[in-house]
């Protein structure tokens, strides 16, 4: 990247921020530091949600492991059920950063970083749950109907996750008034 394109970056990043404290301040009386405060606690709250989702799946998916059928598991059963333990773990590792983010910068005013880094994590995490549930729902149902049906039905669900948690956001943000 173009060292003038890194500043350039970051002086229209600095005038946006700018933008969104002094809209804060008029329409909702809060500080820059209040806005970061709430928006850390919005990403935490949202945080709860989907770590509730991964935590289930895991506990499943760790239970798998030991049942009688799943000796019976072909080579490709055992690896989509691998790859979906592992992007379990990487999602729950993603989705509790924020939490331990904090605590090692807990007191040296970087509250700014953290809400940047959070978002981050949380988006990268969702991402992980995302693969991590449709390749588990892979699993199941080549189990259950077979590896025809069971893909055809996963990629459907695939969709339906990419449309609802990516595809509608971003169609949403882009429609928004600047």
């Amino acid at each position: 990247m173009h060292p003038n394109h890194t500043a350039q970056h970051r002086a229209e990043h600095r005038a946006r921020d700018s933008e969104h404290d002094r809209w804060n301040y008029a329409v909702r009386g809060e500080s820059r530091i209040q806005r970061l405060d709430r928006n850390y606690g919005e990403i935490l709250q949202e945080l709860r949600v989907a770590q509730t989702g991964v935590q289930l799946l895991l506990a499943f998916l760790l239970t798998v492991a030991f049942t009688p059928r799943f000796a019976g598991f072909s080579l490709f059963q055992r690896d989509v059920y691998v790859a979906s333990l592992v992007l379990g773990a990487a999602a729950n590792a993603l989705l509790i950063a924020p939490a331990a983010f904090h605590r090692m910068v807990f007191r040296k005013r970087l509250k700014e970083q953290l809400v940047r880094y959070a978002n981050r994590f949380a988006l990268c995490g969702l991402a992980l749950l995302m693969l991590a549930l449709t390749s588990a729902l892979l699993l199941i149902l080549t189990v259950v109907l077979g590896m025809h049906a069971g893909s055809w039905l996963t990629g459907g669900a695939l969709a339906w996750f990419v449309f609802f948690w990516y595809v509608l956001p971003l169609w949403s943000r882009l429609r928004a008034p600047r």
